[in-house]
């Protein structure tokens, strides 16, 4: 039980893909303007993560090693489309406001390095774990950053305002380069964390 949950749990703190590997930066810098856009782009990656990764433990004995990553990126486009399709449907406000990023997850580092280095060598369950873990992981450093971004640069949290009216927005929070502040601030935390954990 203890190595299952390790499988779960390590996408939180020793491998989180955001604020340890720094993998899948783009969408993590570009959406997280507010928390909404933010816990939507992670609830995507975890959609796209688990049933790709799902389906490349299935099928992983009945893929020749040549096609392999050709494989993974058809089975990772089939649910990067549904779950682009899910949002302009069912949220076209969020959609739009999302941009190009959702369809951008095909190339995401994470979806693919999960499937090559885990899922394609692993058994059914611990590829789930893994991958919720992972999925996980990211949607909760994008939660944070979101959340810190628009906190700070709008004085609402999820378009409800938790600041009081005379708060002056941090206008700098919502451009760019807030994106890279606050991501450089949690990256520095979870540096600090990971070595006085050791």
């Amino acid at each position: 039980m203890d190595k299952n949950f390790f499988e779960f749990k390590k996408g939180f703190l020793q491998q989180n893909p955001v604020l340890v590997q720094l993998l899948g930066l783009c969408p993590a810098l570009a959406v997280t303007t507010s928390a909404v856009n933010a816990l939507t782009m992670g609830l995507a990656v975890i959609f796209v993560l688990l049933s790709s990764t799902f389906i490349v433990s299935v099928i992983k004995r009945l893929v020749p090693s040549q096609v392999r990553i050709a494989a993974f990126t058809v089975i990772i486009a089939t649910f990067v489309t549904i779950a682009d399709l899910f949002l302009k449907a069912w949220f076209p406000q969020i959609s739009k406001s999302l941009g190009p990023y959702v369809p951008l997850i095909v190339v995401n580092c994470i979806i693919l390095g999960r499937c090559e280095a885990f899922a394609s060598k692993s058994s059914i369950f611990k590829t789930i774990l893994d991958s919720f873990g992972m999925g996980m992981g990211f949607t909760f450093a994008l939660l944070i950053l979101g959340s810190f971004r628009e906190i700070l640069g709008s004085g609402t949290i999820f378009n409800i305002a938790v600041l009081p009216q005379s708060y002056q927005p941090m206008l700098i929070m919502i451009l760019p380069a807030g994106a890279f502040l606050g991501l450089g601030m949690m990256v520095g935390f979870m540096n600090f964390f990971v070595n006085k954990k050791k």
